[in-house]
This record gives C-alpha cells, structure tokens and sequence, in this order.
C-alpha cells in the first residue's frame, strides 16, 4: 500500500469521493476493492495526523502563584 502524502483535509475530501463511488455500487468489483484499501490507507493516516494534532494541544490552568501555566493535552489531572 503506498503511503499517503495528502494533508488531512484533502485525505478526508478523497474518502469522501471514495464512498460515493463504492455507494453507487457501479464500480467492478477489482476497482471497489482497490477503492476499499485506499480508504482504510486514508483513514490510518487521518488518524495518525489527529493523533500527532493532539498531542501538540495544550491546556492552560491557573497555577500556584495565579498565573496560566501550561499543561500537555490529557495533563493527568483527570481532566
């Protein structure tokens, strides 16, 4: 399977064109499963860049002396 060089947005626009196709059922059956693996190749890598995404996401919190402090996503204060 070759690797997705798409941003997110443009892989997601694919899938989108993807299912249309594979839910008109017109495709032979060759081509809809040709279809079929670039997608689950898109969505890997759609969710490897939202995985990559939230890690970059910080939250802010008031810290001891009242100033924003910043924590890494999912902080481990079970917020």
């Amino acid at each position: 399977m070759a690797k997705n060089k798409l941003g997110f947005e443009q892989s997601m626009d694919r899938l989108d064109a993807i299912v249309k196709r594979l839910e008109t059922g017109e495709a032979p059956l060759n081509d809809s499963l040709a279809l079929f693996e670039e997608g689950t190749a898109l969505i890997a890598s759609c969710a490897k860049l939202l995985d990559e995404a939230e890690q970059k996401v910080v939250m802010l919190r008031k810290g001891e002396n009242g100033e924003p402090e910043e924590l890494p996503f999912g902080g481990g204060d079970g917020v």
